[in-house]
Order: structure tokens, then C-alpha cells, then sequence
């Protein structure tokens, strides 16, 4: 597992915005709380249903780590391209 700091768009280490390398695949945490998982099968990405959207500072990375605006991903969570799932359980 590798665990990892974002960093701003001027190449500056983030506090607080991660990402986690795993076997099964790539996480995105904000604070304590898991927003976002990209499975290394190329299976749908799955979103926090309650975290997804928590907040400005989460929105922005997200997007980051997601590539792609918020507008993107509502339309993709409304398609059903993602999964909205309760990933901290």
C-alpha cells in the first residue's frame, strides 16, 4: 500500500488529501473520510454517497483525482457510469 499527499495545481503538497495505492486499486481520502475509488480491474468508479460532495476543498480535489469537473461526474453518477456506495464503512 502507498499512501500519498495531492498536491496544488503550483506543485505544492496538500494537507489532508490523499491518495491510497492499493492492490484492489486507487482511493481518494479527504480528511478522514473516503471519497472516491478507481478499482484496478477497470471496474465503475464508486463515489462515498455521502462524502462525495462534502465540501469546496473535497470538490476540488476530487475533480483532480477524477480529472474531469463536477458537472461531469453528476452526469455520470445520473447515467449510472458511476456508483454511489457507502465507502466508509
Amino acid at each position: 500500500m502507498k499512501i500519498q499527499n495531492l498536491t496544488s495545481a503550483n506543485g505544492i503538497t496538500v494537507a489532508n488529501q490523499f491518495t491510497i495505492e492499493a492492490e484492489e486499486g486507487i482511493y481518494f481520502q479527504s480528511y478522514d473520510s473516503i471519497v472516491a475509488f478507481k478499482p484496478a480491474d477497470g471496474g465503475p468508479i464508486q463515489l462515498d454517497a455521502r462524502m462525495w460532495d462534502y465540501s469546496r476543498t473535497t470538490g476540488k480535489y476530487r475533480n483532480q483525482f477524477l480529472g474531469e469537473g463536477i458537472a461531469e461526474t453528476r452526469a455520470k453518477i445520473k447515467d449510472g457510469s458511476y456508483i454511489l456506495t457507502d465507502l466508509n464503512k
